[in-house]
């Protein structure tokens, strides 16, 4: 029999949901520096000491929102890459899906997402490494499934998947500002000519 401490209520779960949801608003409308607890808890229609129940200040609460929006991507990245169908196919939309989802996640912010948690850059720059590391594991292995199956050609797949990451980071919101963003066809265009060039430096 399941302890019940060790079971995590639903309402917990839904709760924290909702703190992240409402951090999702405030960031887009008001920015880190005017969002508060008192507000988060308004705009989740909870109250403040349950916000402070899920996370410890404003700071907890906004890194753990960049976390949630990473964890989600890295769990359809997975999905695409366990789907049939080419490698060349399936990394194409692997790389074209980094881009576009973190656009869709920043998508009627007025400012870029580094301007918007300035005040967060430290941890912001530790958390980033931890992200880029565990999406290059899994862009390694779709190059190397592509690799045994012939259709890709490579010395070290995982220093060609960082080299793949870094340069589709240039494309990335924290690397550019709403206006640069562009719409998003535009950018989506931009982005299928890189991913088209970067699959074809590997391509047999």
């Amino acid at each position: 029999m399941v302890s019940k401490m060790l079971v995590k209520p639903k309402d917990s779960l839904d709760n924290r949901e909702l703190i992240l949801d409402a951090a999702a608003e405030l960031l887009r409308e008001v920015g880190y520096k005017r969002m508060t607890i008192d507000e988060l808890a308004k705009q989740a229609g909870l109250g403040k000491g349950t916000v402070y129940l899920y996370f410890d200040s404003k700071q907890d609460v906004a890194l753990s929102y960049i976390d949630r929006q990473n964890v989600r991507l890295e769990v359809h990245l997975k999905e695409v890459l366990r789907r049939k169908g080419t490698a060349k196919e399936r990394l194409r939309e692997m790389l074209i899906q980094r881009v576009m989802y973190r656009f869709q996640c920043v998508q009627g912010h007025k400012q870029g997402i580094d301007d918007l948690l300035v005040g967060l850059r430290p941890q912001l720059f530790e958390r980033r490494l931890k992200y880029l590391a565990d999406e290059a594991r899994i862009f390694g292995e779709i190059l190397i499934e592509g690799r045994t199956v012939g259709e890709f050609r490579m010395e070290d797949p995982f220093r060609v998947a960082e080299a793949f990451l870094d340069a589709t980071n240039s494309l990335l919101p924290h690397s550019l500002s709403p206006t640069q963003l562009g719409e998003r066809s535009q950018l989506l265009e931009r982005t299928s000519v890189l991913t088209d060039l970067l699959i074809q430096s590997v391509e047999i």
